[in-house]
């Protein structure tokens, strides 16, 4: 009864059955590692000391950016160059900019430092100017931003001296020098006065590290991965019961009801053709019949006609009767159109 499933098109579904299901089933794993993972390093987080509390330490000696030396306090020394504005930035609930200059070290790269955030729109606002001469920083170390990071701006067409987003990237096609692959964020207003009526952006947790929507999103990927991997078993195991089942009614010799609900109704269909042909047939031969009778009668009439004149035409010797021999021949004339048109309606014309 099953062999059908050593038939080519048959192999052709097994072998899609065995290559999907471990598929999916290797597809959901991994995107519940993914939420397993996230959930790990917002536990490891949270049981962490606050990073802005930590010591301070050089630049280089945090680099990379990673999730344990992000938010990190970092020093470096060196001289304020280019400011960038970077618009799109939300504080408090309230909408503004970050005031963004870029710090030239003694090793020739540049790092971009957030000096503090203001109020309103990027075009044409008065910013407090730069600290002249070598300056020491101090400030949280953060990532590069990209795509994804919050306020990032990526649609471009930003006016001169405006930035979407903090990353050496970006940064690299407006400045001369090259840029660190990462920046910091000053913590409180800095000295001098210069920047007293700016506030001090917060550290940002490092991506991944806590249980955002991304982390919800990999646990129903999960779910719907192995969903399908159970979809296509459930198919599988119904189009080999219909098949076998199809089998089984070909070798009892069973007929498919729609089969034979089609032969009834073709059967029907000669009956009712029969019956008609049937009807029509002896009807028109009575009719036919009928027709020929009319026809010989017309024909008896035309002889009477024939026998009548001879007998009008009685008169004394010698006489002639022309109209009553003229009568005899229409009569005559008569019956053989009579017996013409019987015998066309006989013929079916």
């Amino acid at each position: 009864m099953y062999r059908f499933l050593l038939t080519p098109r048959w192999w052709g579904i097994n072998l899609f059955v065995v290559l999907a299901i471990p598929f999916c089933v290797f597809m959901g794993t991994w995107q519940l590692g993914r939420f397993e993972d996230r959930v790990q390093s917002h536990e490891q987080a949270e049981k962490q000391p606050d990073p802005s509390t930590r010591a301070a330490k050089p630049l280089d000696e945090l680099l990379p950016v990673d999730k344990v030396t992000s938010g990190r306090p970092a020093v470096a020394t060196g001289t304020y160059a280019d400011q960038f504005l970077v618009p799109g930035r939300e504080l408090d609930d309230r909408q503004g900019f970050y005031v963004l200059n870029m710090l030239r070290t003694d090793s020739g790269k540049a790092l971009p430092v957030v000096r503090g955030w203001l109020p309103g729109s990027a075009s044409d606002a008065k910013v407090p100017a730069a600290p002249r001469g070598e300056v020491t920083v101090t400030g949280d170390l953060q990532a590069s931003e990209n795509a994804r990071s919050k306020g990032v701006d990526v649609r471009g067409g930003l006016p001169g001296g405006q930035l979407g987003m903090i990353s050496a990237a970006t940064l690299v096609n407006l400045v001369p020098y090259d840029v660190y692959d990462a920046w910091v964020t000053l913590p409180k207003p800095e000295a001098g006065g210069t920047g007293g009526e700016m506030k001090p952006v917060p550290a940002a947790a490092p991506e991944g590290s806590g249980l955002d929507l991304k982390a919800f999103q990999n646990l129903g990927y999960t779910g719907e991965w192995f969903v399908f991997a159970g979809f296509v078993l459930f198919m599988w195991f119904r189009l080999v019961r219909r098949e076998a089942e199809a089998a089984r009614d070909v070798a009892l010799g069973l007929v498919p009801d729609g089969a034979e609900a089609g032969s009834e109704e073709s059967g029907a269909g000669a009956a009712g053709a029969e019956e008609s042909s049937g009807a029509a047939g002896p009807e028109g031969s009575e009719t036919g019949a009928d027709r020929l009778e009319a026809g010989a009668g017309g024909s008896e009439a035309g002889s009477d006609g024939a026998d009548v004149g001879p007998v009008g035409s009685e008169a004394p010797a010698g006489s002639q009767n022309p109209a009553g021999s003229q009568d005899a021949v229409g009569s005559q004339g008569s019956g053989v159109a009579g017996d013409v048109r019987a015998a066309e309606a006989g013929s079916g014309r």
